[in-house]
Order: C-alpha cells, then sequence, then structure tokens
C-alpha cells in the first residue's frame, strides 16, 4: 500500500480477506512474490481510480514492496517473472524483460522437505561477489561483469582475495551460462541436451562455489539424473527448499518416482503459462 500511496492510489475502506493455497512455503518456488504479486494487483482493483496498469509494472513495483521497501538482499527476477508470466530473460541492469517461448519440454519439480535458509545465503552470495568484483575493479577500472568473457576469470583471479576467489568464479561462468541459455531458449525448438548441461554447469557452482546445496539434495538431484533427467538444480536462493529438473515424455514419471524414492517430500510435473 505504501508503494501505491506513493504513486496516487487512494484506499477508502478495509477488507477482511483470507488467503490460502498449495504453493510450497519457504522452499524456493516464490510464493512470498506470487503473493506480493497477487496483493498488488488486488490493491490496484479496490483503490478508487481506475488504472490499466502493464504486467511490466507491477513487477516493479512487486520489486520495490519485497524488496527496497524492506532492505532486503533479494533482486527482482521474481516478481517480474511472476507479473509477466510464462519464460522471460530479464535484463537487470535496465529492468527490461524478453519473452522466452521455447517447447521446454517437462520440468519436474522436487520439494526436498528441507526449509531454505533465504537471507543468510542470499547476503553472503551477493556480497562476497560484488567484493570479488569490487577488488578487479580497483586494478582494472573498465572492467563490466555484464561483459565478462571466459579468459577474464583467470586474467584477473589475482586481483581477487581468496575468500571471495570462488565467487569470482560463480560472478564470470553464471553470466557465461545465463548467456548460452538465453541463447538455447530464444529458439522455438532448443536443444533439451544442451539445456540440461547447463542446468548441470550452473548447480555444480552453486554446490562447490556458493555452497548453498545440502547433501540430502545433492543425492536426491543424483537419482533424478540416474532415472534418465536431463539436467537438475537447486531453486531460489538455496541452503534446502526445492529442485527442478529437465526431463522429457519418456523418463518424465521415472524421475518423479526417483526424487520421492531418495527421500523428496514430493515431486511433480509443472507447466509454464503465460497470460500474455
Amino acid at each position: 500500500m505504501a508503494v501505491l500511496t506513493k504513486e496516487g492510489a487512494v484506499f477508502t475502506q478495509g477488507y477482511t480477506i483470507e488467503i490460502s493455497g498449495t504453493i510450497p512455503v519457504n522452499a524456493g518456488v516464490s510464493s512470498s512474490s506470487a503473493l506480493v504479486v497477487a496483493w498488488l494487483r488486488f490493491l490496484i482493483q479496490a483503490q478508487e481510480a481506475t488504472w490499466e496498469v502493464a504486467d511490466s509494472q507491477i513487477g516493479e513495483w512487486a520489486y520495490q514492496s519485497e524488496v527496497i521497501f524492506f532492505n532486503q538482499p533479494g533482486g527482482l527476477m521474481d516478481q517480474y517473472t511472476i507479473a509477466q508470466g510464462g519464460m522471460v530473460f530479464i535484463d537487470t541492469q535496465k529492468g527490461e524483460t524478453t519473452a522466452l517461448t521455447p517447447k521446454i519440454g517437462s520440468l519436474i519439480l522436487a520439494e526436498s522437505g528441507i526449509a531454505k535458509q533465504t537471507l543468510a545465503v542470499l547476503q553472503n552470495a551477493r556480497n562476497y561477489a560484488q567484493n570479488a568484483i569490487k577488488e578487479v575493479k580497483q586494478q582494472q577500472t573498465e572492467f563490466d561483469i555484464h561483459k565478462a568473457k571466459k579468459e577474464d576469470y583467470h586474467k584477473y583471479l589475482p586481483f581477487v582475495s581468496s575468500i571471495y576467489q570462488p565467487y569470482w568464479y560463480a560472478a564470470i561462468h553464471n553470466h557465461l551460462i545465463t548467456q548460452e541459455a538465453k541463447h538455447a531458449l530464444l529458439e522455438p525448438n532448443p536443444d533439451f541436451e544442451v539445456l540440461g548441461q547447463l542446468m548441470d554447469a550452473h548447480q555444480k557452482i552453486l554446490q562447490e562455489c556458493i555452497q548453498n546445496t545440502p547433501e540430502a539434495m545433492i543425492a536426491q538431484m543424483s537419482a533424478a539424473k540416474n532415472a534418465g533427467a536431463l539436467g537438475t538444480k537447486i531453486i531460489g536462493s538455496g541452503g534446502g527448499g526445492c529442485m527442478v529438473a529437465l526431463a522429457n515424455e519418456n523418463t518424465k514419471e521415472g524421475v518423479i518416482q526417483a526424487f520421492k524414492y531418495a527421500g523428496a517430500q514430493n515431486a511433480y510435473e509443472v507447466h509454464l503459462s503465460s497470460h500474455r
């Protein structure tokens, strides 16, 4: 309400509202952001004036409400994606999104049953990565992480303190993985094998550099891979929560069962949809 009031919204009455849902809570599937987006849509309709608000603007207001207003360490990915729907690539510098509409195959969501550790994990990952980049820029002022190349990792590694070096690796290689994934997902029929490999490469960084994946979740993802998953990774901030696996029609049921047999609390197929 504070964000919308600042934008000129006027509220003249209160409401008694009960909210329920089946989205896993504290599990890395952005249930809090989903609620913020839904709440904003309600408040926009409830205030006096008639507003025609773009989905992108709702995403921005949700980000301001959940992250900026409370000075939290999260980014804008969750809010922008939920508000706009479907699969999108987000330019976090400009706040712009590109719709991705590939045939993605089967995505399996698995609930580990382990509560995630959002604030501590996010804060450490962000601060350490930013410190690594800052140390590089102190020596090479022209360096731009958004234009980083693979060779920049070794080129600038001597400038980075040992404690930040794993996060320097993560910063460079996660950027490269993101660019490769964007290129693949702009194709209407992407190569699932390539996407699976990129998922696995990202997960390897999360495990070995960010160190935010519990052993139980590593075992559950390994079981899914053995059952035919093309790629697996944790989602959300890590430390617990949910995982996602890329499968096909022939392997999806086996992947679901493998997650459960390995100790996951639940696993099921999810479908991407857009309200554009």
